[in-house]
């Protein structure tokens, strides 16, 4: 692959080595190449696959998405569709735009096609993600998902608010909703995921838009079906399974230091764990909630065992980071055709 041989490197000698500057400066090509109508024609003349699919009301282009955290702030959204995701999903944005955990945040485990982040919400808000989703040209040409989170400097018990603070920003501009309620980096985000606090959290946004609640493959089968169940009560669209996990199973030994770097992992070794909790929410609720599922997705195989597993969707982040954008191509083809 022409990526992993020459392009890759290069990327990943960027900032000495440093991945968050190698991430920056992608993302400030990116919105250069979101810039020019001819570049964006090329790219989708070469990556672009038409498998159309409708989930939840709404409709994919094909069925492989671009993950929350790659684009927190819309920067360069013309480019994910060019490069040939069936949907964007930006965000994790915050109701209070905050500046995340201190830097060194983000670790690549390479041995492992890995990634250790600790990022911690680093966004700009989300009335400036509105402002600037306002002055996109339309359309898209792939639905756009919001990711919301809590701020960091909001309280638990005040919670409720500032979701529906972003959401109410943000409504007019996305094509779905995520509640995330999973990170492992803001510290007590994920109590918002037991019954009372979820419960009180989607009462509050179900309604308008399709809102789908991201969970952690960390939990339980019955803290998982618990969920579930508020989640069908509530009239959630969705399940996106899963978020970064705080296991280290599955690493190189090689890998082993970096993987002692506190913060969520993601990459191959949450594969099989990912599509376990897929199966696990498909079964529970005999199809009824539609499953994005996400992680571990690093070859096309990985997609269509995602779908297999009863995902109707999938999304990409650091199998995108190491298999650059002809794994979008790949994956939207296999999992078209699930084995």
């Amino acid at each position: 692959m022409m990526f992993e041989r020459a392009v890759r490197p290069v990327l990943f000698r960027i900032g000495g080595g440093d991945a968050e500057a190698a991430h920056e400066w992608t993302l400030r090509r990116l919105a250069a190449v979101s810039r020019s109508p001819a570049l964006l024609a090329a790219l989708r003349a070469r990556y672009a696959v038409r498998a159309p699919r409708t989930v939840f009301g709404v409709e994919f282009p094909n069925p492989v998405g671009l993950a929350a955290g790659m684009d927190k702030n819309g920067v360069a959204l013309p480019a994910w569709p060019a490069l040939g995701f069936g949907f964007v999903e930006v965000g994790t944005v915050t109701a209070h735009g905050q500046p995340g955990n201190p830097r060194p945040r983000l670790f690549r485990l390479r041995e492992s096609e890995a990634v250790v982040n600790r990022m911690g919400f680093n966004n700009a808000g989300a009335e400036a993600l509105a402002a600037r989703l306002a002055a996109l040209p339309r359309p898209l040409g792939a639905p756009l998902g919001i990711s919301l989170g809590k701020s960091k400097v909001t309280p638990l018990e005040d919670a409720v608010e500032d979701y529906r603070a972003s959401y109410r920003a943000l409504r007019a501009h996305g094509d779905y909703f995520a509640v995330n309620v999973s990170s492992p980096n803001t510290p007590g985000l994920r109590s918002l995921q037991d019954r009372a606090h979820l419960d009180a959290l989607l009462a509050a946004l179900v309604g308008e838009k399709p809102v789908l609640v991201k969970i952690a493959p960390d939990l339980t089968e019955p803290a998982i079906a618990e969920l579930l169940e508020v989640c069908l009560a509530r009239g959630a669209a969705g399940v996106i399974a899963t978020n970064t996990t705080l296991a280290r199973d599955g690493l190189a030994a090689a890998d082993r230091p970096g993987g002692a770097e506190t913060g969520g992992l993601s990459g191959r070794p949450l594969a099989a764990r990912a599509r376990e909790v897929v199966s696990f929410v498909h079964r529970e609720t005999g199809g009824r909630l539609p499953v994005i599922g996400v992680g571990g997705i690093v070859d096309p195989d990985d997609a269509a065992r995602m779908i297999d597993a009863g995902a109707s969707l999938v999304q990409l982040y650091t199998g995108f980071i190491y298999r650059g954008p002809a794994l979008v191509r790949a994956a939207a083809r296999a999992a078209t055709h699930p084995r």
